[in-house]
């Protein structure tokens, strides 16, 4: 039987998805869509074919809902799907920090929820979407949700009591990967090399040392050491970011993350 599937706040990461499991052989026509904006909806109906239609609209037609909204719009969407979600709808979230259980008690008894927390890559199929079950999803949900975010990327399940140490490693971590390229940037010109020629170098190592850290099979401590000759350029590199305390400052960036993903899901605001 053909199962609709609803994306509810159709922005970046839910466009994306929707190009993605269109790409991976969902029809249009079994692709449902929901915006705040009026033209942001009749943008998606004309780039991907899909159907534009109200939040109650999708509660009431999709097997699957996939909330997209921001996090601070969530309590209000729940509001206003609760009275048409049935207890045979599978509703995935998308919302950094938020709960299961956030989204379970607002909703009737028994609709299994499954959160996923994915990163921006998912925009060039690059990402990865971290997938928990909540207390009624089984495994056909899990399944279900990964078949959805697989063409976007990789996914990863884990319980949800590890979300929050996802969210600071994969969730925020194209961040200090930019923040990484950004700061080398600004080395290459202070050695010299015009800006563009230094972000060039610097991109394609990036991407070069990603793929062979993905591909080799090698651990990174190994692949370090066959750049890192006795006496070298790349060891004297290497004493500097040890003595400025790079890797502890690293550890304590993700704790810090880490610990305002705890907070933010707890409710904290700011």
């Amino acid at each position: 039987m053909t199962q609709k599937i609803a994306v509810l706040g159709t922005g970046k990461i839910g466009e994306a998805l929707l190009s993605g499991m269109i790409r991976a052989g969902w029809s249009p026509s079994d692709l449902l869509v929901t915006a705040r904006r009026p033209e942001r909806a009749e943008e998606l109906r004309s780039r991907h074919g899909v159907t534009a239609v109200t939040n109650a609209e999708a509660a009431k037609t999709a097997d699957t809902l996939i909330l997209a909204v921001k996090p601070q719009d969530m309590a209000a969407l729940l509001g206003e799907l609760a009275p048409h979600v049935p207890a045979d709808r599978l509703v995935v979230s998308a919302a950094a920090g938020i709960p299961t259980a956030f989204i379970e008690e607002r909703l009737v008894q028994g609709v299994p929820v499954v959160r996923v927390m994915p990163n921006t890559p998912v925009l060039v199929d690059e990402g990865m979407s971290v997938i928990s079950a909540g207390t009624h999803a089984a495994e056909a949900h899990l399944v279900r949700t990964e078949e959805i975010f697989q063409p976007v990327g990789k996914t990863l399940r884990v319980p949800e009591s590890q979300q929050d140490a996802a969210t600071a490693l994969s969730g925020s971590g194209p961040a200090y990967f930019y923040y990484l390229v950004e700061a080398m940037t600004d080395a290459g010109i202070l050695l010299g090399l015009p800006r563009d020629k230094a972000h060039d170098l610097i991109v394609q190592a990036a991407v070069g040392a990603s793929v062979m850290l993905r591909d080799s099979g090698e651990h990174p401590v190994k692949l370090r050491e066959a750049v890192t000759s006795p006496a070298g350029t790349t060891i004297s590199a290497i004493r500097e970011l040890e003595r400025h305390g790079v890797r502890a400052a690293l550890i304590a960036a993700l704790e810090a993350a880490r610990d305002r993903s705890r907070e933010l899901a707890s409710g904290g605001n700011g």
